[in-house]
């Protein structure tokens, strides 16, 4: 009977996990970072992505020159891909914690 439940947790663990790489698309890249930037997805690019666990940090360069860099979380449960909003900070500053708001 054991082995019978073997195949279904190792489904279930597989589907939960947090890789990245599966869940974060690059247009999720770039509709977070438009938004968290406030700027036209037309106006940026991205580069040097490198996927961690369950985040993707990479980099941002706007047509007017400023760089980002930016990181977005991601993962895959039952009930479908989430992720989450970019964080970027300017090169040359400190990080900042949005949520203290300094």
């Amino acid at each position: 009977m054991k082995k019978l439940y073997l195949p279904g947790t190792l489904l279930a663990a597989l589907i939960s996990c947090g890789c990245a790489s599966i869940a974060v698309t690059d247009q999720a890249l770039v509709e977070r970072t438009a938004f968290a930037l406030g700027i036209a997805k037309e106006d940026f690019t991205i580069s040097n992505r490198v996927n961690e666990g369950a985040a993707s940090r990479y980099l941002v360069r706007t047509k007017s020159g400023q760089s980002y860099r930016c990181l977005v979380g991601g993962s895959i449960g039952l009930l479908g891909r989430a992720v989450s909003d970019a964080i970027c900070t300017k090169d040359g500053e400190p990080a900042r914690n949005p949520l203290l708001g300094r």
